[in-house]
């Protein structure tokens, strides 16, 4: 029996569907990857396991080969399915994220250096308090952005990306306090210096999360917010509800 036009239309368009939520669970699956380095960057700094942060640093690969993977999986949706609208938005969209989320994995991989220079060079007593609620306000942010893109919740997204503010603020706070310290114990001065670099790494990475808010709000709502004011975005949102 011959299929009809429309029902040959319909199985194209289930098979272009099933091409975009499995690229989509690939950016998801290396999400929470990085995701896990993230917070086991932080636990190797914190506790001073250099073995943690070494096995950090050697699945780096992992993550730049996924990003190829995904890279090349979008490049092929494009020249074949040529899509348009809101699904050519959604390819570029996930393309964007995984850039970011790559580059939160660098970010990582340089946390996890500094846990093993921390390591080498002794006890330090200070800045791992504030390195550590940093560190679990950004894996936050890294968490919600994901869940954000997962559920296409432009109005969450906001949010989440407005809490980039809380941790600039808190980084902020970090980095006065060990410069205070540095300043008060010129001996701790190599120390702090690579708990600055490690606070540095984790604004960054806050940074990148809130990347992939707009992201979403670009994929859900077809609006570019980069460089925009966030407070202005959300009442235009709300407005078209």
């Amino acid at each position: 029996m011959k299929s009809s036009a429309k029902n040959h239309g319909h199985h194209i368009s289930q098979q272009f569907n099933a091409e975009l939520e499995d690229v989509k669970n690939s950016m998801l699956e290396m999400g929470g990857i990085i995701e896990k380095r993230l917070g086991d960057a932080v636990t190797s700094v914190v506790e001073s396991d250099s073995g943690l942060a070494a096995r950090i640093i050697d699945e780096d690969d992992v993550i730049d080969t996924m990003e190829v993977q995904i890279d090349e999986e979008c490049n092929l949706i494009i020249a074949r399915r040529q899509p348009a609208a809101s699904d050519l938005r959604m390819v570029l969209g996930i393309i964007k994220a995984v850039r970011d989320l790559e580059r939160i994995g660098d970010e990582t991989s340089k946390i996890a250096r500094m846990a093993i220079k921390l390591s080498e060079e002794g006890e330090f007593p200070g800045g791992f308090v504030e390195f550590k609620r940093l560190g679990e306000q950004v894996s936050k942010m890294v968490n919600m952005s994901l869940d954000c893109f997962a559920r296409y919740d432009a109005e969450a997204a906001i949010e989440v990306a407005q809490y980039d503010a809380t941790v600039d603020n808190e980084y902020g706070s970090a980095m006065r306090s060990m410069i205070t310290y540095m300043m008060e114990d010129p001996r701790s001065i190599t120390r702090v210096l690579n708990v600055l670099w490690a606070l540095r790494a984790l604004e960054r990475v806050g940074d990148h999360a809130k990347n992939i808010c707009e992201h979403v709000i670009y994929v859900v709502k077809g609006m570019d917010v980069r460089h925009k004011n966030l407070d202005r975005v959300a009442e235009k949102i709300n407005t078209e509800s």
